[in-house]
């Protein structure tokens, strides 16, 4: 007797969800703005300016000056395959990062999160932090089922955020590309639906001011509340 192929676990009343329009994400340490060059070129010129390093792993930049800065973020926004945010810190009042949704594919329900260039002063913050959380909180809210992160896999820095964030490692596609003519494997992370409900609940648990101390200290690290929803983990790391 002829076994019948397996199919795949059915997907009841699925509907693809919307396209990020640009809405306005606020946390409570950062608000996110649809990137404008009118509005955040000068700002985060001036706080990446003299961090070239801060380009070696995009396909863009260094920018020779505020002006060409401001004429990429005009090209770039005016391409809506993807759609950029200017992180504002808002302690500072000041935009100090650039992220983006790409790669949207309503109909598979997946989106990723990328074009990540976080100056100096939001490098590894809870700022920083807060702001991929309301990323990824908005995707899964709005009914996305998959939520990507890829990076050169030489990004160590890139690699070990994604985890830590709780996106599991799902391995590496070798020569997936050519940047900056130079060699690209890529490594991938996701987190499906699935996994929202606990992710919500760990970075909730690390952004609660009870979890730093009268200095601004973390008293347990992220990666400590989501571990273990980690479906599989960075070989680089184990």
């Amino acid at each position: 007797m002829t076994k019948a192929p397996a199919l795949g676990a059915p997907v009841p009343g699925w509907s693809p969800p919307p396209r990020p329009a640009g809405d306005t994400l606020t946390g409570a340490r950062v608000r996110l703005e649809a990137l404008n060059a009118d509005a955040h070129a000068a700002e985060l010129f001036d706080e990446m300016k003299g961090h070239d390093r801060l380009w070696d792993y995009m396909p863009y930049g260094p920018f020779a000056g505020q002006q060409a800065y401001a004429q990429w973020i005009g090209e770039t926004v005016a391409d809506d395959a993807h759609l950029f945010y200017a992180i504002r810190n808002l302690a500072t009042g000041r935009a100090e990062g650039v992220a983006s949704y790409l790669r949207i594919n309503p109909g598979a329900g997946s989106i990723e999160v990328g074009h990540i260039c976080l100056s100096p002063a939001l490098q590894q913050t809870p700022a920083a932090t807060e702001a991929m959380f309301l990323m990824m909180q908005w995707a899964f809210e709005a009914g996305y089922r998959r939520y990507e992160w890829k990076c050169n896999a030489l990004n160590i820095p890139s690699r070990r955020a994604a985890q830590r964030l709780g996106l599991s490692y799902e391995g590496v596609f070798r020569q997936a590309a050519v940047i900056k003519e130079r060699n690209r494997d890529t490594a991938w992370f996701a987190a499906i639906d699935s996994e929202w409900p606990r992710l919500q609940t760990a970075f909730s648990a690390w952004l609660a001011p009870s979890n730093f101390d009268d200095k601004g200290a973390q008293r347990q690290p992220l990666g400590a509340f989501t571990a273990p929803v980690l479906a599989a983990e960075d070989p680089v790391f184990s």
